[in-house]
């Protein structure tokens, strides 16, 4: 799927907002500047937040509790491998929410098997091209209309 522009990418987190659960994982890779917090803001306002969205590269867990499903936007970008994803404690506050993580493969393959694992690359014009790999928890769901 190609997302002409950032106003694009938001839109679809709108899309994707629709569709979440409490315990569903949505990763979000690609390299700097590919659009992963963009389409993290679609999500997040999408489900009733109307204030700053910011990365959370350097508190690495921002959460976001007050919405119709609780969001906690992660951001592994920083951490160095699996040892220090256990110790975020985030399978516990999935089961009462959401997980958006950026950078997901800094906490090891498998982390999240059963994660809608999303990946955006930029293109030469400004777009972004959007790929996705669906879990069987998410049949029924995918694609958004």
């Amino acid at each position: 799927m190609i997302l002409d522009d950032q106003a694009a990418t938001a839109a679809f987190g709108g899309k994707i907002a629709a569709l979440l659960r409490a315990g569903d994982v949505v990763t979000l890779s690609g390299p700097l500047s590919a659009g992963k917090t963009t389409l993290a803001r679609g999500v997040l306002e999408a489900l009733g937040h109307h204030g700053e969205v910011p990365s959370p590269s350097f508190a690495i867990v921002q959460p976001y509790e007050d919405l119709r499903v609780p969001v906690w936007h992660v951001d592994l970008y920083r951490i160095e491998g699996p040892s220090e994803l256990e110790e975020l404690g985030l399978d516990e506050i999935r089961s009462d929410g959401v997980l958006i993580v950026e950078w997901p493969e800094h906490g090891g393959n498998g982390a999240w098997p059963d994660a809608l694992a999303l990946s955006l690359e930029p293109r030469e014009d400004g777009s972004r091209a959007l790929t996705a790999v669906v879990p069987t928890a998410w049949e029924g769901r995918w694609p958004p209309t």
